[in-house]
């Protein structure tokens, strides 16, 4: 049996947007404007489901791996390899 795919994509995450979207890539990064404020992990909880809602997957799949505390991030994401993820983002924009 094979494992489920799984993936890790950098972000660079702007708290307190208008509205939360997502802006583009810088280098391997994708650059995320999250509406939440980074008060208490509201930011990292919006930022993980507005994710989740883009690509697709359930809430629970997407998880901040590294970087609670800073706009580098790293999440981890089950179910998607990340050629899947780049393709689903880019239908998006």
């Amino acid at each position: 049996m094979t494992p489920a795919p799984s993936c890790k994509l950098p972000i660079k995450a702007i708290p307190n947007a208008p509205r939360s979207a997502v802006v583009g890539w810088l280098g391997d990064a994708l650059k995320v404007k999250v509406h939440a404020p980074a008060l208490e992990g509201r930011a990292n909880e919006e930022l993980c489901e507005f994710i989740a809602v883009s690509l697709g997957l359930p809430r629970r799949a997407v998880t901040v791996a590294l970087g609670d505390k800073s706009r580098q991030k790293l999440l981890l994401i089950a179910g998607l390899t990340l050629v899947e993820v780049r393709q689903r983002l880019a239908a998006l924009e």
